[in-house]
């Protein structure tokens, strides 16, 4: 069976998006809206599908099964609930909304509707992520004691400056930590468990930009981990995220999305010594040239959809980092609004 799906935004995660549906076999590109007629059309000239600058026009587009949403992330529950009572599916680019209070509304809304909700994590996706996870899973390394998360990277000044709507509180939802940093906290999450402590700080240290562009937390999680956590946009020239993970029983080092230390008192040989052929490692770069990370997270969709089961990351777990990026915020002197403006 085709699946027909709608792309909400033209912009490079638009084409990011429109590549990886066009590399699945039995999934095509519809219908595109965005409010950039120009930049519509072009992305329906190279990936196919019809071009939209009304959104309801859009909505109404068949045949459509699903939609993924790549417009600013201060929008994504306006439009994915507007989509949801159309009766279309939605995957939503990270992070699921800006503040809790519009991501319980989007997750309500897609119940009611009785549509699909997930959110792109496709770090989740990843093999040696998933390594990791198996390993924290057969608790080879023990109790967790002690995480330092990085997300040392760099975006230029006219990275924000030719954006009406990166770095703003009302559209952005916030800086480093709510944009670029959402995909590491999420991980923490999935491997670690729930945070039940947050101390941090955060600075507007080199760009003009309302949010912040330099994020330092200290959380603590349930299970009495202590973590440390860094995400910055002014880190020249950029680099790769690490994660380091200690244990009772030894440490590991994720580098790059790749695991590059398992140093455990027990090894466990059938858990890391298989051969990673397809590492979908991330880049420090703002444009997403390798889809395949993407890709599989549609493909996961498009399965939860055919088998009624559950995405990889639902509306429920993407909403478990927003919360924590919103206590962070707060926890650093940040007072947000239901609207976080």
């Amino acid at each position: 069976m085709t699946i027909h799906v709608g792309l909400i935004g033209a912009g490079n995660i638009g084409h990011t998006h429109a590549r990886a549906t066009k590399a699945i076999s039995g999934a095509v590109v519809a219908a595109a809206y965005g409010t950039n007629a120009e930049k519509v059309k072009r992305l329906c000239v190279e990936h196919g599908g019809v071009p939209y600058d009304n959104f309801d026009a859009f909505l109404r587009h068949r045949p459509m099964e699903m939609v993924i949403i790549g417009s600013p992330s201060g929008l994504h529950a306006e439009q994915g609930m507007a989509a949801a009572r159309q009766g279309l599916h939605v995957l939503v680019e990270k992070p699921l909304e800006i503040n809790t209070t519009r991501a319980d509304a989007f997750i309500a809304e897609c119940q009611k509707a009785g549509v699909k909700l997930g959110v792109i994590f496709q770090d989740r996706l990843k093999p040696d992520i998933r390594r990791l996870k198996l390993l924290l899973a057969a608790k080879a390394l023990g109790n967790p004691l002690l995480v330092e998360a990085r997300v040392k990277w760099y975006r230029p000044p006219e990275y924000y400056a030719g954006s009406r709507w990166r770095g703003t509180w009302a559209l952005d939802g916030g800086g480093a930590l709510m944009n670029q940093g959402s995909h590491t906290v999420d991980l923490l999450l999935w491997l670690l468990g729930d945070v039940v402590r947050v101390q941090a700080r955060t600075a507007t240290a080199f760009h003009a930009i309302e949010t912040e562009d330099t994020a330092t937390a200290i959380l603590e999680f349930s299970s009495g981990a202590l973590a440390t956590l860094l995400a910055t946009t002014a880190a020249y020239p950029g680099y790769q995220r690490r994660v380091e993970i200690t244990g009772s029983e030894g440490t590991v080092v994720l580098e790059h999305d790749r695991l590059i230390v398992a140093d455990l008192r027990t090894q466990k040989e059938n858990l890391i010594s298989a051969e990673i052929t397809d590492q979908n490692a991330s880049s420090s770069s703002p444009v997403v040239s390798d889809v395949r990370g993407h890709q599989m997270v549609i493909q996961d969709f498009i399965r939860a959809i055919q088998e009624d089961g559950r995405p990889v990351c639902d509306g429920v777990e993407g909403r478990r980092s927003v919360a924590l990026i919103q206590a962070i915020y707060e926890a650093a002197g940040k007072k947000l609004t239901s609207d976080s403006r």
